[in-house]
């Protein structure tokens, strides 16, 4: 199960890179529930196809996490699904195949509508980041949006969905356009659907596909045995796309049942199966057996003792040395077969010869071999069970012979190194007795000076001691003395700061209203939240009582709110906002024939927008022409605007402030 999970996960990108380390971790354990449940090949499909919600709830949303752009999902979707690459008709129609620039942007189009948001339940977090590219949420919400085309690069038109073949089959229009297209893709009349993945399950287990690459689909690159990959596709289709049963029929054949022997008529034979294709195991399989057949610990770093390679959450994990990825592990960062390497190039050889990896689990105390070793004391069944614990056959009398040979070699230089060994020691003896009594001098001679020069300056230095501690000790007083003293000081400071400062008081609103139809709202903290139309120009009237006397300025304060588009505290799309005018009257209550109109001056802000200025917000001009007070680019936090009256409010008792 987890050989197969594997396999999906190279095709799905299960990567921290684009996912995180959670959410890499979650795509793969969906992969492997469905690989482990066996489910229909077709309803796997549709679900990645059509997943939409949270990636961190419905982990086949990591799909579209993974791929963001409309073309580049559609590029992978026809690669990985259909075996058919896309890519090459996006700027002209493929100069050799039937797949045409006008089926690529109608394809493309199936995808427009994807949409990925941050996923308000889940906020916290970014992946990546960088100076070019801003980070990206670590959870996503995908949505189908109402709207939203793919322009023809070509003739600069909205281009509407078609799939680009097979177009009698139906397709259902009461569905999101993703659906119509999942629809259409797993449908067991799709030309390509079920033979595209029939060919890789055969390349897959034996080795080499009917069409190779596994993944390339084409006029100009047909299968080597058309009537087979047609019979197994039919075979895939009539079992309701069962994987497991595909497997069955092809590894129940005698083409895969026959031996990697040949003769001399059949020695270079690729493509007719006359006899089985030698295969080097994945990088994760190699480096479990290897663990396994030495009866080693396993011990990947980043992940818990004993996980095996095969069970990696993705491919964020990695050997000190690189073992996995020089055995041809892939990056999982497209979905070509080509990305993962089953070569013998010169460092996969060496990795497996003489790399630390393969040393490691040989030479780790108390494995099973050395236990074998330290048992079978008969070298002949010492190297028979070696065989047969490694490549599970029994040793030939010539390989038993060559490694007899081979360990008697090593005795024989293992014995002369130990009397080498002993040799050395007795010439050794004398000299290592001749230094160790130098050594006892020396170390005599410094005990002997250190002492009597701390006997000369013994007295100086207890001298020094004592006028140390008198210092301490006067210096603690002093503290003492200070932190007593140092609360009267501090509310001296308090007192004095305090002074001339500008009390401010809150307004509590009461009537408010908008000539553009909005709804001002008071919250607990009388701060006013507006909301609906969101018209460019409107008049917002609040009407307050307070008591009049004293009264020198009035202060604005903007509050930044998650509410509000990019924080706030404006209602623009970026969070900004204009104060056109800002303009107070004040009657004294019940004397509304009284209402006077306040001159404001000395505006000050804690930031303005070039151009719109605070000052500007009181300068009786109501055009909006690069008028009235506007805080971008720097939106999403609290502003403040201070208005000083010309002349102090001195109605005495309650006044009406509009």
């Amino acid at each position: 199960i987890d050989f197969w999970t594997n396999k999906w996960a190279d095709l799905l990108q299960v990567n921290r890179k684009f996912l995180g380390v959670e959410g890499a971790q979650l795509f793969r354990g969906w992969i492997r529930q469905q690989i482990a449940d066996n489910k229909p090949y077709d309803e796997f499909c549709r679900e990645i196809l059509t997943a939409k919600g949270s990636n961190k709830t419905n982990p086949p949303v990591s799909y579209y996490k993974v791929l963001r752009d409309p073309t580049i999902m559609m590029e992978n979707t026809t690669h990985l699904f259909l075996g058919v690459r896309f890519n090459c008709n996006k700027c002209h129609d493929h100069p050799f195949e039937r797949w045409t620039q006008d089926q690529y942007y109608q394809t493309a189009a199936y995808f427009s509508r994807v949409d990925l948001a941050r996923d308000p339940e889940n906020k916290d977090g970014n992946i990546g980041g960088t100076a070019v590219e801003g980070a990206k949420p670590m959870w996503e919400v995908v949505t189908e949006k109402s709207e939203g085309e793919i322009t023809h690069d070509r003739t600069g038109e909205v281009t509407a969905p078609l799939v680009p073949y097979d177009r009698e089959l139906p397709i259902p229009t009461d569905v999101s356009r993703r659906e119509q297209l999942a629809d259409w893709i797993v449908s067991s009349e799709n030309d390509y659907f079920a033979r595209s993945y029939a060919n890789r399950i055969w390349g897959y287990i034996m080795g080499v596909g009917l069409i190779e690459p596994l993944d390339d689909i084409r006029a100009g690159n047909p299968p080597t045995n058309p009537e087979l990959l047609d019979y197994l596709t039919q075979q895939f289709i009539a079992s309701d796309f069962n994987v497991r049963q595909l497997m069955a029929e092809i590894c129940k054949s005698r083409t895969y049942q026959l031996s990697v022997a040949s003769n001399e008529w059949n020695a270079d034979d690729a493509q007719n199966y006359s006899h089985a294709v030698a295969k080097r195991l994945p990088a994760e399989v190699l480096y479990d057996a290897v663990y396994t057949v030495t009866g080693s610990n396993m011990n990947i770093p980043g992940v818990p003792p004993g996980t095996r390679a095969a069970a990696l959450p993705d491919v964020g994990v990695e050997l000190s040395d690189n073992f996995l990825a020089n055995l041809g592990r892939p990056v999982r960062e497209s979905a070509c077969e080509c990305e993962r390497s089953a070569g013998l190039q010169l460092g996969p050889v060496m990795a497996l010869m003489n790399g630390p990896t393969v040393s490691d689990a040989i030479s780790q105390p108390g494995n099973a071999i050395a236990k074998l070793v330290a048992e079978q004391q008969d070298d002949a069944e010492l190297v028979n069970e070696l065989f047969l614990r490694v490549l599970n056959r029994p040793a030939r009398s010539s390989e038993v012979e060559a490694a007899k040979e081979l360990i008697s070699e090593l005795k024989v230089g293992h014995e002369a190194l130990e009397a080498k060994l002993a040799a050395y020691r007795v010439e050794i003896a004398p000299v290592l007795k001749l230094q160790e009594a130098k050594r006892d001098q020396a170390i005599a001679a410094a005990t002997q000076a250190h002492d009597a020069y701390w006997e000369s300056i013994r007295e100086r230095e207890e001298a020094a001691d004592n006028a140390q501690r008198e210092k301490i000790a006067a210096a603690e007083k002093a503290l003492a003395d200070y932190d007593t003293a140092v609360a009267d000081r501090i509310a001296a400071w308090e007192a004095g700061q305090s002074e001339g400062q500008t009390a401010w008081a809150i307004l509590p609103p009461g009537q408010m209203k908008s000539t553009i139809g909005a709804t001002l709202t008071k919250e607990e903290d009388n701060s006013i939240f507006v909301t609906g139309p969101n018209n460019k120009v409107g008049n917002y009237t609040v009407t307050a009582e307070t008591n009049g006397a004293g009264v020198t300025g009035i202060k604005l304060e903007l509050f930044a709110d998650p509410r509000l588009p990019g924080n706030g505290p404006g209602r623009a799309p970026n969070g900004n906002f204009v104060l056109t005018e800002f303009t107070v009257q004040v009657w004294p209550k019940g004397k509304p024939e009284e209402k006077k109109t306040l001159k404001l001056q000395n505006a000050q802000a804690d930031f303005s927008q070039d151009n719109y200025g605070i000052a500007t917000a009181i300068d009786g001009k109501q055009d909006g022409a690069n008028n009235g007070w506007a805080t971008s680019p720097q939106v999403g936090v609290n502003r403040v605007a201070t208005f000083e009256l010309a002349e102090p409010l001195t109605i005495e008792g309650d006044v009406i402030m509009h």
